[in-house]
């Protein structure tokens, strides 16, 4: 049971950190004007966020060590912005209304803020 809640806490703050991106993201947009509509295409591309980052940035870690410990750990604001615009792109091709205009600002950017955001509310929100 307490592995089911912590997904959804995961997943919930995902979603929400997504939505706040799409408001204060310049280039980070969701084209929807149902709530509903919203709701379910920010839950998505929270699942296609989480499953793009599960998939893909332990390979990338593996590979790209070298790159980590020469840059001192900075190339991980390009790969995540790079995997923001993957996820852009899925949810594109699956038809959600979820868009992020460009590498850069709107990539970097986004990913760091959903990052930061998904943190902090992981951390209030997921006590025992």
């Amino acid at each position: 049971m307490g592995f089911l809640k912590g997904l959804l806490i995961r997943l919930a703050s995902t979603a929400v950190a997504f939505w706040l991106a799409t408001l204060i993201i310049p280039g980070v947009r969701l084209e929807s004007d149902s709530i509903t509509d919203q709701v379910t295409t920010l839950v998505l591309v929270a699942v296609i966020f989480g499953v793009v980052n599960a998939v893909l940035q332990p390979i990338i870690k593996t590979v790209g060590c070298g790159f980590y410990l020469f840059t001192l750990g900075l190339i991980a604001l390009v790969v995540n912005g790079l995997l923001f615009l993957l996820t852009s792109w899925i949810a594109g091709q699956a038809g959600l209304p979820f868009h992020v205009d460009n590498f850069w600002p709107a990539g970097v950017l986004g990913a760091l803020f959903v990052g930061i955001v998904t943190w902090i509310l992981g951390a209030v929100l997921d006590r025992d």
